[in-house]
Formats: C-alpha cells, sequence, structure tokens
C-alpha cells in the first residue's frame, strides 16, 4: 500500500488508537472529567490527524533524498522525535485553554503524554510498516539505479 491510501489509513489507525490513550491519561493520570478528557482528546487527535499527513508528507520527501534507504533505529527514532515535537507545540496551548490550567502545568500534563506518545509512535510505525510494508520512500532503490529525488 502507498501514497494517499497508506497515509489515510495510517492516519486513522494511529489516531484511533491515540483518542483512546489520551482519554484515559487525560482522565487517570490527569485527574479530569472524562468528558473533557475526550473532547480534550478528540481535539487534540484531529489537530494531529492534520499534522500527521503534514509531518509524513514532508518526512517522506526528505526520506527519498537520502543516499541511504530503509528505516533504521535513528531514522525511526528521528520521524517519532520531529513528529512529536511539534504536536507538542500545537497541544500544549490547547491543553491548558481547554482544562483551564497554566501552559507550565499544562506542559508538565503532558510530559506523560509525551514519553508515551514518543514509544508509541516509534512503535506504531515499526508494526505499520511490518505489516503493510515500507512507503516507496524508504525502499531500496532497484539494483542499478540510482535513487530518484522527488
Amino acid at each position: 500500500m502507498q501514497g494517499f491510501k497508506r497515509k489515510l489509513v495510517y492516519a486513522c489507525l494511529f489516531e484511533a488508537l491515540a483518542i483512546v490513550f489520551t482519554t484515559v491519561g487525560l482522565s487517570v493520570l490527569g485527574g479530569h472529567d472524562s468528558g473533557h478528557a475526550t473532547a480534550a482528546a478528540v481535539a487534540s487527535s484531529t489537530i494531529a490527524f492534520v499534522w500527521n499527513f503534514i509531518f509524513n508528507g514532508l518526512f517522506e520527501r526528505w526520506e527519498a533524498r537520502q543516499p541511504r534507504r530503509g528505516r533504521n533505529f535513528a531514522r525511526r527514532a528521528a520521524h517519532a522525535i520531529g513528529f512529536e515535537g511539534g504536536l507538542v507545540l500545537m497541544l500544549v496551548p490547547l491543553f491548558a485553554w481547554w482544562l483551564d490550567i497554566s501552559l507550565w502545568n499544562a506542559f508538565v500534563l503532558d510530559l506523560g503524554l509525551i514519553v508515551f506518545f514518543m514509544i508509541y509512535t516509534y512503535l506504531f510505525n515499526l508494526l505499520f510498516d511490518r505489516i503493510f510494508g515500507l512507503p516507496s520512500s524508504a525502499m531500496p532503490a532497484p539494483s542499478g539505479q540510482a535513487a530518484q529525488v522527488r
């Protein structure tokens, strides 16, 4: 599976699970009522869904230009850190506003989610690639051909 279909399946699966994990995290760990937690989870997943398409498109464009193909630990870690780092910049203000807490408290609250989602993103990508195969940007170039720049 490649292209838009791959990105759509990836983002939908990732975010469906993310809503469950975020709701539980905000309710249990953050002590917020489940209604507020669910609304924050759905809003954050909507933002993450859009960010997912943007970030993965940029990442795969960069990846396609690299001379070394495939996804090793460093590349997967860079992907997880880049994706989650951008998301933190967008979600901490949302959590502060929606949960009526300071930016600092929202960041502290989000720390647990940040760590969890860094690991989740890495493992989700690993499993997704094993189940659906690598995207074309990470596949080895056919022998005798140089990697094409997109």
